[in-house]
This record gives structure tokens, C-alpha cells and sequence, in this order.
């Protein structure tokens, strides 16, 4: 699947999940526009033509990331949550911790023990945290050294984590003397 194709399925999910449920009779007219809103980008209509758009929502619902229903005699689009999954990968790897000019000398360590059950949800967690620059110490515990507090929280409520995932701030860890190194804080 091409990376434009990616970008407009990542859009329609957005959109229907910003909205709830989404009309057909509304997205149909409109859906150039609303695509065009939520890219952020000016693109020319040969980009996103109806037929690249039903391509991706025909595609969406083979995945069954989406599905239609009808309610009060009118057709409606809605999320499945294999869908809400989806779009929480594609915002996931949207996810950047921003470096700050200092270093506070502190250790954020994120340790989890995800049932296997969710054996899915558990390395997707730990293929964000290996992307977003995480060391791991061992297979569920990981550790940065910037603040990243609210961003572990959007990860815990977006994997439906909770309290499968602790957060801590440490002042002090021996022998980081390597992990000092790894991350350029000497």
C-alpha cells in the first residue's frame, strides 16, 4: 500500500473518530474538503480524487476498521475498535519528545507487565518506545532521560494500558555511566 493511501485511510479515521458517527450522505459530497482540512496541506484535487477516497474507505472496510450502519433510515460510518487500534498506531507513530537545552540529570523509566493476552499491544509499546530513542534495561522497563511524563500518558490511554504501566522519575541510578553515554549527557 502506497504512503498516500496511509495518509488518506489515517485522515478518514481521524475524521470519523473526531466526529463519532459520520453520515455517508455527508462524507460523499464533502470528502475532498474534509481531507484536504485534516492533511493540513494544500493539495490539488487530482491528489485525493473520489475514486482514490472509495478506494481507501473500500480498503478500510475490508480491515473492518470501519463499518456502515443505518439508524433512522440513514446510512452512517463508524470505528470498529479495530479501527480505534489502527488509528492509535498511526498517531503513535506521529509521537516526538522534544530534547530540552539542559539536562536535569533525571531518569524517566517506564516499566510495564502487559498480560499475553495483549501480546500485541505489548510490542507495539515497546517498538514506540525503541522509536521514540528508549533504552531498554531489560524487556519491560525503559528508560530516557527527558521529561516525557504527559506523553507516557497519551501511550497508556491510547493502548488502554492504565495501570499496566508505571511511570517514574529517578534521581539517581548506578553505574549510568553507558547510558549517560548513549544519550550525550555527560
Amino acid at each position: 500500500m502506497d504512503k498516500g493511501n496511509i495518509n488518506v485511510q489515517k485522515i478518514v479515521l481521524t475524521t470519523i473518530a473526531t466526529v463519532g458517527l459520520l453520515g455517508v450522505a455527508v462524507l460523499a459530497p464533502n470528502a475532498l474538503q474534509v481531507i484536504k482540512q485534516f492533511s493540513g496541506t494544500k493539495r490539488r484535487r487530482s491528489d485525493y480524487d473520489n475514486n482514490y477516497l472509495n478506494k481507501s474507505i473500500k480498503n478500510l472496510l475490508q480491515k473492518d476498521y470501519i463499518k456502515f450502519e443505518n439508524k433512522n433510515g440513514r446510512k452512517f460510518i463508524r470505528l470498529t475498535e479495530k479501527g480505534k487500534e489502527q488509528l492509535a498506531k498511526y498517531e503513535l507513530g506521529d509521537l516526538k519528545i522534544k530534547k530540552p537545552k539542559k539536562w536535569d540529570k533525571k531518569w524517566r523509566i517506564v516499566m510495564f507487565d502487559i498480560k499475553e493476552t495483549r501480546r500485541g499491544t505489548r510490542i507495539l509499546l515497546r517498538q514506540t518506545l525503541n522509536r521514540l530513542g528508549f533504552v531498554k534495561l531489560q524487556n519491560s522497563v525503559w528508560i530516557f532521560p527527558y521529561d516525557c511524563e504527559e506523553l507516557v500518558v497519551m501511550l497508556k490511554s491510547n493502548l488502554f494500558l492504565g495501570k499496566d504501566v508505571l511511570y517514574m522519575t529517578v534521581d539517581k541510578l548506578e553505574n549510568d555511566k553507558w547510558l549517560r553515554e548513549i544519550f550525550g549527557e555527560k
